[in-house]
């Protein structure tokens, strides 16, 4: 297994993670601060649940997810809503379990983590360091072994051991696992 180093990859600071205080919910979790995720890398996933796009990306979130967490991976999502009824909390909380995720998700019902980010976009993914800074961003589909390379990198970065190359594919349905 290749170990990445940090000249392996080099990634410029884009801005910090913004206070999550203006989640107006929070499922699967207490509500979470961004001075209490330093000192773990957190993926950011700005979704809303009936977005095909995010929905082609959430086997690669929820495997990265189960994947790197015990080696200090945080992945936090955060529900937007694009239409109406997407602001219900019970209609997220339904989806969240019909699509079985366990990762701490934020409702940002009044887009404050959104504006917080600059973000535009749906799906959209942050890479946070462990000091809290904005390494990398990804917009919509696709990239995933840029993206798991990115997390390695980061969690290498931070001291963890987690190996190199595109390893997600035992943890993702066999119909979408790529070549």
């Amino acid at each position: 297994m290749h170990r990445f180093t940090s000249a392996a990859l080099h990634f410029p600071i884009e801005g910090a993670l913004p206070s999550l205080d203006g989640a107006t919910d929070w499922l699967n979790t207490p509500p979470l601060t961004a001075e209490a995720l330093r000192g773990k890398v957190v993926l950011v996933d700005i979704w809303t649940y009936t977005c095909i796009n995010w929905l082609r990306t959430l086997p690669y979130v929820r495997a990265w997810d189960q994947k790197y967490r015990d080696q200090g991976l945080v992945v936090l999502g955060v529900s937007d809503p694009e239409f109406m009824f997407e602001h219900d909390v019970d209609n997220v909380r339904r989806a969240v379990q019909a699509m079985n995720i366990t990762y701490p998700i934020a409702i940002d019902n009044r887009f404050a983590i959104w504006r917080g980010l600059n973000n535009h976009y749906w799906p959209a993914l942050y890479f946070v360091d462990v000091e809290g800074r904005i390494r990398q961003h990804h917009f919509g589909e696709g990239a995933y072994e840029r993206s798991e390379r990115i997390i390695q990198q980061l969690l290498s970065d931070a001291g963890a051991e987690p190996g190199g190359g595109f390893g997600v594919r035992a943890h993702l349905p066999s119909a979408i696992a790529e070549p």
